[in-house]
């Protein structure tokens, strides 16, 4: 018999389970025991890649096979995952063990993401692939919907130091321009600097990283880098 807790988190996947006992083993991480959701991961990794790659193949008739393959990983890498379960507010009801539970593991990406995989193992067993499909299918829509065969799995800046590797020229550089604000209000203005571009390109945002993607984004733009 599952705590309220767990009736809760069944409601939030839109799926009942006929027998607890397979969401009880897929929300058990390793460090409780040796009956854990590894196996069920292991499963739910391969159920989800056909999934997500099937229904891209569908959407995007006409985008390239290593298109394909990079929205895939865009939309099942690890910290999309962990974002999913947070939506469903799964780390209230992982099963750690004590070392595990004392370290933050509630909140640890890899586990949440991991958890997220063990569950849809656990429901492909349960209920078959068509009904798996359904569930998976429906948790991604929002994710699914804001993709196109032009989409980049990479951001600005991953892009953009590729882009100046494959031209054989230096790595771009980035250099903090002004600090604003106060305390936890701050913002940064970033200055992005490439050899292949005349001018620099500025962006500001609150926290530095965000900044230097922005500033990146505008140097891609620059040089007219899709």
């Amino acid at each position: 018999m599952l705590t309220l807790k767990y009736q809760r988190l069944e409601q939030r996947l839109g799926y009942s389970f006929s027998d607890q006992r397979q969401l009880q083993l897929a929300l058990t991480h390793r460090s409780h025991g040796a009956s854990n959701n590894e196996r069920l991961e292991f499963l739910g990794d391969s159920i989800l890649n056909f999934i997500i790659g099937e229904a891209l193949f569908k959407r995007l008739p006409d985008a390239r096979e290593g298109q394909l393959s990079r929205l895939r990983s865009q939309i099942v890498k690890g910290d999309t995952l962990a974002l999913l379960a947070r939506e469903f507010e799964l780390g209230d009801c992982l099963i750690l063990g004590e070392g595990e539970l004392k370290s933050g593991g509630k909140s640890r990406d890899s586990i949440l993401a991991d958890s997220v995989e063990a569950i849809i193992g656990a429901i492909y067993l349960e209920s078959g692939l068509d009904l798996c499909r359904e569930r998976v299918l429906t948790w991604f829509a929002p994710r699914l919907n804001e993709l196109s065969a032009n989409t980049s799995a990479k951001d600005p800046k991953s892009r953009l130091q590729e882009y100046m590797q494959s031209q054989r020229q230096p790595l771009p550089e980035y250099t903090v321009v002004e600090v604003g604000g106060e305390g936890h209000a701050q913002v940064f203005t970033i200055e992005c600097r490439v050899a292949l571009a005349k001018q620099t390109t500025r962006a500001t945002a609150s926290n530095r990283r965000e900044a230097e993607k922005q500033a990146a984004a505008l140097m891609l733009s620059q040089l007219k880098i899709d």
